[in-house]
């Protein structure tokens, strides 16, 4: 996790870096970071249920988007992790993401440019599923991720559609994707796709579509989300096309309060051949800094 979280930071610095070298009206910079603490209590003669927890959420998302004439140059890192302890349990993730991406934009037209990007979504920690039983009746967990495993390395060439500021798509009908394996327990398995025994799994024949939506629904209110679609030329079937949807709705109490309510959902057949859903709903203290005004 160090050496990752190391990586990101030395890229953070590299945006920065190169944005002060260039005339700074070119570049659009938005910072956002957060933490927000979670806690429930219940007394022993409390009738209507509920168990005692505590939960820890952090986030840190940065965009330097550059832009000049026909050229554009869009970078974001979007970093998230939190953690639940409930009564009586371990502590457990309730959210963990590591996205990194970089795209050079073209413009063909004022809504339609050529786009060339690199993406990295992984994960800081271990996740296991929980509360399994051995032959023996005993309970344990079982390690189902971790760091780099998986890790989806994507490189997207092709066309970007942005009607309005708020929102925008891009159609990548060449996007080849590594997906990594670190974890060798894993991989024996043939976790997410990778052969038996190997670390890694190479797609190069492959669609990706990535749609971004941001945009104030009223003053104070955001509603924010990114979908990916991916689907490999090879196997094309519609129960193999991974989609993945990060939603957020947050309103702003002050400068420094937001309420957000999360909601992350994955179909992805190699993973489980079931839709995934998560949710949070959460209350902290956020810093934002632009050097522009929408």
């Amino acid at each position: 996790m160090n050496k990752v979280l190391l990586l990101l930071a030395c890229l953070t610095v590299v945006f920065h870096v190169h944005a002060q070298d260039q005339d700074t009206t070119y570049w659009k910079k938005d910072f956002r970071a957060g933490i927000s603490f979670n806690q429930a209590s219940f007394s022993d003669n409390w009738t209507g249920g509920g168990v005692n927890s505590i939960g820890l959420n952090a986030f840190l998302n940065y965009k330097a988007n550059y832009a000049k004439g026909i050229h554009t140059w869009d970078n974001e890192i979007d970093l998230a992790y939190g953690v639940l302890k409930n009564e009586g349990q371990s502590s457990r993730k309730s959210l963990d993401r590591v996205f990194f991406d970089t795209k050079y934009g073209r413009k063909l037209s004022d809504k339609w440019s050529f786009f060339s990007s690199l993406s990295l979504l992984t994960q800081f920690a271990d996740g296991f599923e929980y509360d399994l039983e051995d032959a023996n009746g005993d309970p344990f967990d079982s390690l189902i991720s971790g760091l780099f495993a998986p890790a989806f390395l994507t490189s997207s060439w092709g066309l970007e559609y942005v009607p309005v500021d708020y929102f925008k798509v891009r159609f990548g009908p060449f996007s080849p994707r590594l997906t990594f394996v670190a974890d060798d327990g894993l991989a024996e398995l043939g976790a997410y796709g990778v052969d038996p025994g190997d670390n890694l799994r190479t797609e190069w024949l492959a669609f990706q579509l990535m749609a971004d939506f941001n945009k104030d629904l009223a003053e104070n209110l955001n509603l924010k989300w990114k979908y990916i679609l991916f689907a490999n030329y090879e196997e094309l079937e519609a129960r193999k096309i991974d989609h993945r949807l990060d939603l957020i709705l947050s309103a702003k109490v002050n400068d420094f309060i937001d309420v957000g309510l999360g909601a992350i959902v994955i179909y992805d057949f190699d993973q489980v051949e079931e839709v995934q859903f998560s949710q949070a709903l959460n209350l902290g203290i956020v810093y934002t800094f632009k050097n522009f005004k929408e």
